[in-house]
């Protein structure tokens, strides 16, 4: 493999990935940065999980209100999720969630980066693939935001975007699948 050609471990795969949304709440979102467009990056996202069958699990971080996204087309997508742990793993019930998916690769997304997203990434990136959707993910401050996705990075998570995700497991064009997803790249 020449430094230039992509490390395959980096590439995502249908079959293994699992898209992970985080405390996107009625309390929270109206208090971050971009939150209209990062709304529309998670529903584009559920919205292609649908299309493809990727599963879907939700979070929601107690006292915050529910999920603010429509879920109810979903099949994919877990019941929320309660925690009061920042990094998700420390709840027992997204830790057997995720166990029982048997996805290796994780697609996160959601709010807080800095917190949140951030403690989940760091701690599944030791025994996962991660993948955080920058378009998709979003803190108080653009600050917090981008000091995260720094940290992320460093540490090994992959920093995508929506359409990267989407292209990335569509792998071509001309299937039933690339035309009902063009839909949310338009």
């Amino acid at each position: 493999m020449t430094s230039n050609s992509p490390d395959k471990k980096d590439l995502l795969e249908r079959e293994e990935s699992l898209l992970v949304i985080i405390d996107m709440q009625e309390r929270l979102l109206p208090a971050v940065a971009d939150r209209e467009s990062v709304k529309e990056n998670v529903m584009r996202l559920v919205s292609f999980a649908g299309i493809t069958g990727i599963p879907v699990i939700v979070t929601e971080q107690e006292k915050l209100g529910p999920t603010v996204l429509d879920l109810s087309q979903c099949k994919e997508c877990s019941a929320p999720i309660s925690k009061v742990a920042f990094n998700c793993f420390l709840s027992n019930d997204f830790a057997d969630a995720v166990r029982r998916s048997q996805r290796k690769a994780l697609i996160l997304t959601g709010l807080e980066a800095h917190i949140c997203v951030a403690q989940t990434a760091l701690h599944a990136v030791q025994h996962f693939k991660v993948h955080v959707v920058r378009d998709a993910i979003s803190s108080r401050t653009v600050d917090n935001c981008n000091t995260a996705v720094e940290r992320m990075r460093t540490s090994g998570v992959t920093i995508t975007s929506t359409e990267m995700i989407i292209y990335e497991l569509l792998k071509k064009a001309g299937t039933q699948e690339f035309k009902a997803a063009l839909a949310l790249v338009k």
